[in-house]
């Protein structure tokens, strides 16, 4: 398996969708990073030499993108910063709700978590 910042990429993919495995890299800047490095993206990270992986590796660290622990440290603080200072958007991150305007009467199973049943009493019939 290919290193690259720290984390283990897949041997049997091609480059450009091998890099979308560290945290930060999506289509649009794995292709970005191939280009710079001059790297063809349909090549299997397997089929790399290290020349090409110190290419990637260095065009990764010289154009500093905010990528893994950074990125997600900075993602966690802008939410507490949004809860610290009672934002709309914080009270729904701090309720488990959803926070872009969705229906919560439905759905919104994937933020509410599973559905908690409230029994009802019976009604006594004469």
């Amino acid at each position: 398996m290919a290193r690259l910042i720290g984390i283990d990429i897949p041997n049997n993919k091609q480059i450009a969708f091998s890099l979308r495995y560290i945290y930060g890299i999506g289509m649009t800047r794995a292709y970005e990073i191939c280009a710079k490095a001059q790297v063809e993206p349909t090549k299997r990270t397997a089929k790399l030499d290290e020349k090409e992986l110190a290419a990637l590796r260095e065009v990764i660290m010289k154009e500093g993108y905010v990528l893994e622990g950074d990125l997600r440290r900075e993602n966690s603080m802008n939410i507490k910063r949004l809860m610290e200072i009672n934002s709309y958007r914080g009270i729904r991150h701090r309720r488990g709700l959803p926070t872009r305007g969705q229906r919560t009467k439905t759905n919104a199973r994937t933020r509410k978590g599973p559905r908690k049943t409230v029994a009802n009493k019976k009604v006594e019939t004469k």
